[in-house]
Protein backbone atom coordinates (compact mmCIF):
# COMPACT_ATOMS: atom_id res chain seq x y z
CA UNK A 1 0.00 0.00 0.00
CA UNK A 2 0.86 3.91 -0.27
CA UNK A 3 0.82 6.00 2.41
CA UNK A 4 1.14 9.63 2.94
CA UNK A 5 3.46 10.47 5.68
CA UNK A 6 4.06 14.41 6.71
CA UNK A 7 8.04 15.66 6.02
CA UNK A 8 7.97 18.95 6.68
CA UNK A 9 5.70 21.65 8.87
CA UNK A 10 5.48 25.56 8.42
CA UNK A 11 3.94 28.43 9.97
CA UNK A 12 2.85 31.79 9.84
CA UNK A 13 1.45 34.72 12.25
CA UNK A 14 1.12 38.43 11.62
CA UNK A 15 3.03 40.95 13.48
CA UNK A 16 0.18 42.57 15.39
CA UNK A 17 -1.17 41.19 18.48
CA UNK A 18 -4.59 41.92 19.85
CA UNK A 19 -4.28 41.43 23.70
CA UNK A 20 -6.92 40.89 26.36
CA UNK A 21 -6.00 44.24 27.97
CA UNK A 22 -6.53 45.67 24.46
CA UNK A 23 -10.28 44.21 23.66
CA UNK A 24 -11.14 46.04 27.34
CA UNK A 25 -10.62 49.39 25.58
CA UNK A 26 -12.90 48.41 22.87
CA UNK A 27 -16.08 46.51 24.74
CA UNK A 28 -17.35 45.71 27.79
CA UNK A 29 -15.42 42.55 28.87
CA UNK A 30 -12.02 42.02 30.89
CA UNK A 31 -9.10 40.30 30.76
CA UNK A 32 -9.91 37.52 33.91
CA UNK A 33 -13.05 37.04 31.98
CA UNK A 34 -11.67 36.16 28.88
CA UNK A 35 -9.07 34.03 29.80
CA UNK A 36 -11.73 32.06 32.57
CA UNK A 37 -14.35 31.23 29.69
CA UNK A 38 -11.50 30.49 26.91
CA UNK A 39 -8.03 30.29 27.90
CA UNK A 40 -6.93 32.96 24.81
CA UNK A 41 -4.72 36.00 26.55
CA UNK A 42 -4.07 37.57 22.95
CA UNK A 43 -4.29 36.57 19.49
CA UNK A 44 -2.76 37.61 15.99
CA UNK A 45 -4.11 40.22 13.96
CA UNK A 46 -3.38 40.79 9.88
CA UNK A 47 -2.12 43.92 8.84
CA UNK A 48 -3.59 46.64 6.16
CA UNK A 49 -2.94 44.72 2.81
CA UNK A 50 -2.19 41.68 3.94
CA UNK A 51 -4.49 38.43 3.05
CA UNK A 52 -4.81 35.33 3.43
CA UNK A 53 -2.42 34.41 0.56
CA UNK A 54 0.00 36.05 2.51
CA UNK A 55 -0.19 34.39 5.59
CA UNK A 56 -0.14 31.20 3.53
CA UNK A 57 2.45 31.90 1.27
CA UNK A 58 4.86 32.47 4.20
CA UNK A 59 3.93 29.01 6.08
CA UNK A 60 4.71 27.26 2.61
CA UNK A 61 8.12 28.53 2.43
CA UNK A 62 8.56 27.69 5.93
CA UNK A 63 7.40 23.95 5.63
CA UNK A 64 9.20 23.36 2.57
CA UNK A 65 12.66 24.64 3.97
CA UNK A 66 11.63 21.76 6.86
CA UNK A 67 11.17 19.13 4.12
CA UNK A 68 14.29 20.17 1.85
CA UNK A 69 11.75 20.45 -0.86
CA UNK A 70 11.75 22.61 -3.95
CA UNK A 71 8.51 24.41 -5.14
CA UNK A 72 8.48 22.00 -8.59
CA UNK A 73 8.59 18.65 -6.19
CA UNK A 74 4.96 19.71 -4.99
CA UNK A 75 2.41 18.26 -7.14
CA UNK A 76 -0.81 18.94 -5.60
CA UNK A 77 -2.15 22.04 -3.42
CA UNK A 78 -5.25 22.29 -1.13
CA UNK A 79 -5.67 25.02 1.18
CA UNK A 80 -8.50 25.05 3.35
CA UNK A 81 -10.02 27.99 4.51
CA UNK A 82 -13.10 30.25 5.01
CA UNK A 83 -11.32 33.81 4.27
CA UNK A 84 -10.19 33.13 0.84
CA UNK A 85 -8.03 36.52 -1.00
CA UNK A 86 -11.63 36.63 -3.46
CA UNK A 87 -14.30 34.65 -5.06
CA UNK A 88 -11.85 33.42 -8.01
CA UNK A 89 -9.50 32.54 -8.56
CA UNK A 90 -8.63 30.70 -5.41
CA UNK A 91 -6.40 31.52 -3.23
CA UNK A 92 -4.40 27.97 -3.90
CA UNK A 93 -4.02 29.27 -7.17
CA UNK A 94 -2.43 32.84 -6.11
CA UNK A 95 -0.16 30.91 -3.69
CA UNK A 96 0.81 28.09 -5.99
CA UNK A 97 1.81 30.72 -8.63
CA UNK A 98 3.34 33.55 -6.27
CA UNK A 99 5.94 30.03 -4.92
CA UNK A 100 6.60 28.75 -8.24
CA UNK A 101 5.09 25.46 -7.66
CA UNK A 102 4.67 22.70 -10.50
CA UNK A 103 2.98 24.37 -13.69
CA UNK A 104 0.11 22.77 -14.45
CA UNK A 105 -0.66 21.45 -10.85
CA UNK A 106 -3.69 20.87 -8.88
CA UNK A 107 -4.87 23.72 -6.65
CA UNK A 108 -7.57 24.23 -4.98
CA UNK A 109 -9.43 25.74 -1.64
CA UNK A 110 -11.79 23.58 0.54
CA UNK A 111 -14.22 25.58 2.35
CA UNK A 112 -15.45 23.63 5.80
CA UNK A 113 -14.76 26.67 8.53
CA UNK A 114 -12.70 25.28 11.37
CA UNK A 115 -12.75 21.92 9.75
CA UNK A 116 -10.97 23.34 6.58
CA UNK A 117 -7.40 22.23 7.41
CA UNK A 118 -8.67 18.31 8.19
CA UNK A 119 -10.80 17.94 5.17
CA UNK A 120 -7.49 19.23 3.00
CA UNK A 121 -5.42 16.87 4.33
CA UNK A 122 -8.06 14.03 4.00
CA UNK A 123 -8.39 14.81 0.35
CA UNK A 124 -4.31 15.08 0.02
CA UNK A 125 -3.91 11.96 1.27
CA UNK A 126 -6.49 10.28 -0.90
CA UNK A 127 -4.67 12.12 -3.74
CA UNK A 128 -1.20 10.12 -2.39
CA UNK A 129 -2.73 6.98 -1.76
CA UNK A 130 -4.51 6.84 -5.25
CA UNK A 131 -1.39 7.80 -7.07
CA UNK A 132 -2.53 11.48 -8.26
CA UNK A 133 0.64 12.93 -6.42
CA UNK A 134 3.77 12.03 -4.84
CA UNK A 135 4.04 15.10 -2.80
CA UNK A 136 1.55 17.49 -1.64
CA UNK A 137 0.88 20.23 0.24
CA UNK A 138 -1.79 21.45 2.91
CA UNK A 139 -2.08 24.94 4.48
CA UNK A 140 -4.67 25.98 6.67
CA UNK A 141 -4.98 29.86 6.14
CA UNK A 142 -7.51 32.60 7.93
CA UNK A 143 -7.81 36.01 8.46
CA UNK A 144 -10.81 36.08 10.59
CA UNK A 145 -10.02 39.45 11.83
CA UNK A 146 -11.91 40.51 8.26
CA UNK A 147 -15.13 39.00 9.33
CA UNK A 148 -15.13 40.06 12.69
CA UNK A 149 -18.09 42.62 14.67
CA UNK A 150 -15.65 44.12 16.63
CA UNK A 151 -18.79 45.55 18.82
CA UNK A 152 -19.89 41.54 19.52
CA UNK A 153 -17.95 41.04 23.17
CA UNK A 154 -19.18 37.00 22.53
CA UNK A 155 -17.20 36.64 19.38
CA UNK A 156 -14.39 39.75 18.81
CA UNK A 157 -12.45 37.95 22.04
CA UNK A 158 -12.40 34.60 19.89
CA UNK A 159 -10.79 34.91 16.86
CA UNK A 160 -7.33 35.25 15.20
CA UNK A 161 -5.57 34.67 11.98
CA UNK A 162 -2.44 33.13 10.88
CA UNK A 163 -1.37 29.88 8.88
CA UNK A 164 0.33 26.60 8.97
CA UNK A 165 1.25 24.23 6.72
CA UNK A 166 2.50 20.90 6.37
CA UNK A 167 4.02 18.74 3.53
CA UNK A 168 3.02 15.20 2.18
CA UNK A 169 5.33 12.45 0.57
CA UNK A 170 4.25 8.92 -0.36
CA UNK A 171 6.02 6.49 1.69
CA UNK A 172 5.64 2.76 2.10
CA UNK A 173 4.29 2.79 6.12
CA UNK A 174 1.85 4.92 7.86
CA UNK A 175 1.87 8.13 8.24
CA UNK A 176 -1.55 9.13 8.05
CA UNK A 177 -3.97 6.37 9.24
CA UNK A 178 -7.20 7.02 8.80
CA UNK A 179 -9.31 10.36 8.40
CA UNK A 180 -12.49 10.86 9.07
CA UNK A 181 -14.86 13.50 7.90
CA UNK A 182 -18.80 14.41 8.82
CA UNK A 183 -21.67 17.02 8.15
CA UNK A 184 -24.43 18.29 9.51
CA UNK A 185 -25.85 21.73 8.14
CA UNK A 186 -29.31 21.42 10.27
CA UNK A 187 -26.88 23.75 12.83
CA UNK A 188 -26.21 26.63 10.36
CA UNK A 189 -27.59 29.44 12.14
CA UNK A 190 -25.68 28.36 15.45
CA UNK A 191 -22.10 29.74 13.93
CA UNK A 192 -22.23 31.40 10.68
CA UNK A 193 -21.49 34.44 8.38
CA UNK A 194 -25.15 34.80 7.29
CA UNK A 195 -23.93 36.83 3.63
CA UNK A 196 -22.49 35.60 0.30
CA UNK A 197 -22.12 36.72 -2.91
CA UNK A 198 -24.80 35.17 -4.00
CA UNK A 199 -27.17 37.14 -2.33
CA UNK A 200 -25.81 40.11 -3.93
CA UNK A 201 -24.49 43.55 -2.68
CA UNK A 202 -27.98 44.85 -2.25
CA UNK A 203 -28.64 42.20 0.45
CA UNK A 204 -25.19 43.23 2.39
CA UNK A 205 -25.86 45.01 5.84
CA UNK A 206 -23.04 46.27 7.96
CA UNK A 207 -23.78 43.06 9.90
CA UNK A 208 -24.17 40.45 7.41
CA UNK A 209 -20.63 39.88 6.70
CA UNK A 210 -19.13 38.94 10.24
CA UNK A 211 -19.56 35.96 12.27
CA UNK A 212 -22.81 35.48 14.34
CA UNK A 213 -22.62 32.53 17.41
CA UNK A 214 -24.69 30.95 19.97
CA UNK A 215 -21.72 30.23 22.12
CA UNK A 216 -23.52 28.25 24.78
CA UNK A 217 -25.33 25.69 21.87
CA UNK A 218 -22.07 25.30 19.55
CA UNK A 219 -20.14 24.35 22.84
CA UNK A 220 -22.72 21.34 23.68
CA UNK A 221 -22.70 20.03 20.55
CA UNK A 222 -19.08 20.49 19.46
CA UNK A 223 -18.31 18.40 22.83
CA UNK A 224 -20.63 15.67 22.72
CA UNK A 225 -19.49 15.52 18.64
CA UNK A 226 -15.80 15.50 19.10
CA UNK A 227 -16.42 12.72 22.34
CA UNK A 228 -17.99 10.53 19.72
CA UNK A 229 -15.51 11.25 16.47
CA UNK A 230 -12.69 10.18 19.01
CA UNK A 231 -13.90 6.81 19.85
CA UNK A 232 -14.76 6.04 16.13
CA UNK A 233 -10.98 7.02 15.13
CA UNK A 234 -9.59 4.31 17.62
CA UNK A 235 -12.20 1.60 16.63
CA UNK A 236 -10.63 2.49 12.83
CA UNK A 237 -7.84 1.98 13.86
CA UNK A 238 -8.08 -0.91 16.55
CA UNK A 239 -6.26 1.25 19.14
CA UNK A 240 -6.85 2.44 22.31
CA UNK A 241 -6.24 5.66 24.30
CA UNK A 242 -3.32 4.88 25.53
CA UNK A 243 -1.92 4.53 22.01
CA UNK A 244 -2.39 8.17 21.48
CA UNK A 245 0.97 9.98 22.50
CA UNK A 246 -0.11 14.00 21.64
CA UNK A 247 -3.59 15.13 20.83
CA UNK A 248 -3.89 18.11 18.66
CA UNK A 249 -6.95 20.03 18.60
CA UNK A 250 -8.60 22.66 16.83
CA UNK A 251 -8.01 25.60 19.21
CA UNK A 252 -11.22 26.75 19.75
CA UNK A 253 -11.75 27.12 23.43
CA UNK A 254 -9.76 25.65 26.45
CA UNK A 255 -12.88 24.02 27.99
CA UNK A 256 -13.41 22.37 24.50
CA UNK A 257 -10.23 21.48 24.60
CA UNK A 258 -9.91 20.34 27.77
CA UNK A 259 -13.65 17.89 27.63
CA UNK A 260 -11.92 16.12 24.56
CA UNK A 261 -8.65 15.39 26.99
CA UNK A 262 -10.98 13.79 29.57
CA UNK A 263 -12.77 11.34 26.55
CA UNK A 264 -9.00 10.18 25.52
CA UNK A 265 -8.15 9.87 29.46
CA UNK A 266 -5.01 12.23 28.37
CA UNK A 267 -3.30 14.58 30.57
CA UNK A 268 -3.40 17.88 29.45
CA UNK A 269 0.84 17.80 29.13
CA UNK A 270 0.18 15.13 26.37
CA UNK A 271 -1.99 18.17 24.28
CA UNK A 272 -0.67 20.62 22.62
CA UNK A 273 -1.89 24.14 23.07
CA UNK A 274 -2.05 27.22 21.51
CA UNK A 275 -4.76 28.89 22.20
CA UNK A 276 -3.43 31.13 24.60
CA UNK A 277 -1.55 32.63 22.25
CA UNK A 278 -3.64 32.95 18.77
CA UNK A 279 -7.00 32.62 19.95
CA UNK A 280 -9.24 30.75 17.09
CA UNK A 281 -7.73 30.48 14.00
CA UNK A 282 -10.46 28.32 12.32
CA UNK A 283 -8.39 26.39 9.64
CA UNK A 284 -5.08 27.58 10.30
CA UNK A 285 -5.41 26.71 14.30
CA UNK A 286 -4.75 22.46 14.15
CA UNK A 287 -1.10 23.49 12.05
CA UNK A 288 -0.61 26.22 13.55
CA UNK A 289 -0.51 23.51 16.90
CA UNK A 290 0.99 20.93 14.93
CA UNK A 291 4.47 23.01 14.18
CA UNK A 292 4.69 24.45 17.35
CA UNK A 293 4.64 20.81 19.04
CA UNK A 294 7.64 19.93 16.18
CA UNK A 295 9.53 22.86 16.54
CA UNK A 296 9.94 22.82 20.02
CA UNK A 297 10.60 19.14 20.08
CA UNK A 298 7.83 17.75 22.24
CA UNK A 299 6.18 15.81 18.92
CA UNK A 300 8.94 13.48 17.84
CA UNK A 301 9.58 10.84 14.97
CA UNK A 302 7.41 7.53 15.38
CA UNK A 303 4.55 8.89 17.81
CA UNK A 304 0.87 8.32 17.06
CA UNK A 305 -0.91 12.29 16.78
CA UNK A 306 -4.80 12.41 16.84
CA UNK A 307 -5.73 15.61 15.14
CA UNK A 308 -9.61 16.88 15.20
CA UNK A 309 -11.77 19.69 14.25
CA UNK A 310 -15.00 21.30 15.04
CA UNK A 311 -16.68 23.75 13.02
CA UNK A 312 -19.11 26.35 11.40
CA UNK A 313 -21.42 23.77 8.99
CA UNK A 314 -21.39 22.33 11.42
CA UNK A 315 -18.18 20.23 10.11
CA UNK A 316 -16.18 18.34 12.13
CA UNK A 317 -13.15 15.69 11.46
CA UNK A 318 -10.29 14.11 12.45
CA UNK A 319 -6.99 12.07 11.97
CA UNK A 320 -4.79 9.54 13.61
CA UNK A 321 -0.99 9.64 11.86
CA UNK A 322 2.51 8.24 13.31
CA UNK A 323 4.73 11.47 12.82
Amino acid sequence: MTYSRIIGTGSYLPEKVLTNADLERMVDTSDSWIVERTGIRERRIAGEGEYCSHLAIAAARNAMAAANVGPTDIDCLIIGTCTPDQVFPSTACLVQYALGLKPGGVAFDVSAACSGFVYALDVADRFIRTGGARRAMVIGAETMSRVINWTDRGTCILFGDGAGAVILEAGDEPGIYSTHLHADGQYENLLTVPWGVSQGVEAMTPEGGKIVMRGNEVFKVAVRTLGRMVEETLVANGMTHADVDWLVPHQANIRIIQATARKLGLPMERVILTVAEHGNTSSASIPLALDAGIRDGRIKRGQNLLLEAFGGGFTWGSALLRY
